[in-house]
């Protein structure tokens, strides 16, 4: 079985590198949640499924300038990630530049759940 170290590292390393569906694919559990920190449909995602139509939604709807990744930090069976988005909304033309932490707990060796503060 995978630690917890050891899976931060490698789905940090994919998310570094642009390869976030990869790193959803190899790490999520299919029965993940996934929380946001905002009203709405985008609030709360259940299922693997689910928090991939979210992220293709974000993607859809943001233009990247800029996405750094920093960590993991480590506690226990649970992972931080800070990211740092710099991004144009597409609907509003509204350019916006956003810190984000990301934290993500593992069990049986799998992401099983994503919180998302900001």
């Amino acid at each position: 079985m995978t630690s917890t170290a050891e899976l931060a590292a490698a789905f940090v390393a994919l998310l570094k590198e642009g390869k976030h569906e990869d790193a959803a694919r190899a790490y999520n559990a299919d029965d993940i949640a996934s929380y946001e920190n905002m009203p709405g449909p985008m609030a709360e995602s259940h299922g693997k499924q689910a928090v991939k139509g979210k992220g293709e939604w974000w993607t859809a709807n943001h233009e990247v300038h800029e996405f750094t990744t920093a960590g993991p930090y480590l506690n226990g069976d649970q992972f931080a990630v800070h990211f740092y988005f710099d991004v144009t909304v597409k609907e509003s033309g509204e350019r916006r530049k956003m810190h984000e932490i990301g934290l993500y707990t593992v069990k049986d060796g799998k992401i099983a759940e994503e919180r998302f503060f900001y």
